[in-house]
């Protein structure tokens, strides 16, 4: 069976997060969780609600990594999923995390990435000349490293499929699938 890796830490969105395992199983593929260290994991609800101009946050679910990112072997995964809210701005620094980003992107692997996920190819140095959709927020982040935004539900460019928030969740997934399958 493929594996594949979901990126997480405290404060991975919820729906960003759990759409995506459940469809990793559902196409027969199973989804590895990975995060800074191998334990349970708060996940939030992000929402900009009708006349807020800022994201509220509410606690969600929790998740449990399988694995932490320094035991990550990049070769025993078919491709990897980096999970939106507000996680990426902090385990973006992880030096572990950075070499297995770079690990699925030197190898023309598999790879998709929702909302503020764009935050860790961006500071693994893999977004120049990319384009991919993201929140509007992180568009600067993707931009300043030399990426592409493109403000669409689904972003394929190569090996890379992108959506902007958990909204786009049913037009971008099924496309990583696609090329999970395709692989063989």
């Amino acid at each position: 069976m493929k594996k594949v890796l979901i990126i997480v830490g405290d404060a991975s969105e919820t729906v960003d997060t759990l759409y995506p395992f459940y469809r990793l199983q559902e196409a027969g593929i199973e989804p590895v969780v990975a995060a800074p260290e191998k334990r349970t994991y708060q996940m939030v609800m992000h929402e900009v609600k009708p006349g807020w101009t800022i994201t509220k946050e509410w606690e969600g679910y929790t998740i449990e990594a399988k694995i932490a990112f320094k035991d990550v072997v990049g070769s025993e995964y078919a491709g990897i999923f980096f999970s939106g809210g507000r996680a990426p701005e902090y385990i973006r620094e992880d030096p572990d995390l950075i070499r297995i980003t770079q690990y699925f992107f030197d190898k023309n692997l598999p790879i998709a990435s929702v909302c503020h996920g764009v935050e860790i190819p961006a500071r693994a140095d893999r977004v120049m000349g990319r384009r991919m959709a993201t929140v509007p927020k992180c568009k600067f982040d993707l931009e300043i490293c030399g990426g592409t935004f493109v403000d669409e539900p689904c972003v394929v460019d190569g090996n890379l499929v992108s959506g902007r928030t958990f909204h786009d969740n049913g037009h971008y997934f099924g496309k990583f699938i696609e090329l999970l399958e395709e692989q063989g």
